[in-house]
């Protein structure tokens, strides 16, 4: 089935689309009200457990949504063979090592990863990726962006480097990584964190990874906004915004709560009264 017959109920469609509005209006009143007002953070709507059919809802105009965000790489490969090669993906999660050369050769639409948190990472990713530019002709000296992911919180169940190892990882990724594209850095905060932000205040995690940021940039004599800072999720993006975020991963917030990943479909069958 090609994405242009896949059916799509119009009232699902109808309540996607309005959570995406509510939630690109919310990143603009916070751009504007940030201490350094700047143009409103690219939305990555996060679509992991979802169906195509939520993804091409939102890609179909009037929204023409493109940037998308997976966590699982089988169900990426899934979605990016049913899906318009227009998509901009990004994938979010933890990732394992050997996932990472058939995650970058496989997708060639894969806009960003946002999980490098090691050297093999990065090393596998880059591979990956030539691996692309030999087999495909239109990809070829297309780099793939990478994001470093920082764990700002601390917390041991978190993925990510130390903070004051982030210029090491990002160094290495300039000087040694030809097919890699350095983004910048993200972060998932603690949700303690985010849900005890006061008006007022800034969250400390956002802090930590915007100084651990220009701490990379002046390590690695880069201008002043070279690289970007992806925080902010669902619970906290407008804070994210207000603390210079460019860019904001926001799931459930547009596409409703998830299912359990063993009832999760890669594509919803629609009854023909709703198409």
């Amino acid at each position: 089935m090609t994405n242009n017959e896949m059916p799509i109920s119009p009232t699902r469609a109808t309540t996607l689309t309005t959570n995406l509005t509510t939630v690109l209006t919310r990143i603009t009143t916070a751009s504007k009200s940030a201490a350094r007002p700047t143009p409103p953070p690219r939305l990555v709507a996060v679509s992991k457990l979802k169906p195509a059919n939520d993804i091409l809802a939102l890609h179909n105009p009037p929204h023409s949504h493109l940037h998308f965000g997976e966590n699982y790489l089988q169900e990426l490969l899934q979605k990016a063979a049913l899906l318009p090669p227009e998509i901009r993906w990004h994938f979010i999660g933890a990732l394992q090592t050997n996932k990472c050369r058939p995650l970058a050769e496989q997708v060639g639409n894969l806009w960003c990863v946002e999980s490098v948190d090691s050297v093999k990472k990065a090393d596998q990713l880059d591979k990956g990726r030539g691996n692309l530019w030999e087999r495909e002709e239109r990809w070829k000296d297309v780099p793939l962006r990478v994001c470093v992911q920082v764990n700002t919180s601390g917390e041991e169940e978190k993925s990510g480097v130390e903070p004051h190892d982030a210029v090491t990882l990002c160094r290495y990724i300039v000087e040694k990584c030809p097919r890699l594209q350095l983004q910048g850095l993200m972060t998932i905060g603690a949700i303690a964190r985010s849900r005890g932000v006061v008006e007022g205040k800034e969250n400390e995690d956002f802090i930590a990874l915007r100084e651990c940021r220009d701490g990379v940039v002046k390590g690695l004599g880069m201008e002043e906004g070279a690289l970007e800072l992806s925080m902010g999720m669902s619970e906290d993006f407008e804070s994210a915004v207000r603390c210079g975020s460019d860019e904001v991963r926001v799931g459930s917030t547009i596409f409703g709560a998830r299912p359990a990943k063993q009832d999760a479909k890669i594509k919803e069958e629609v009854d023909a009264g709703e198409e």
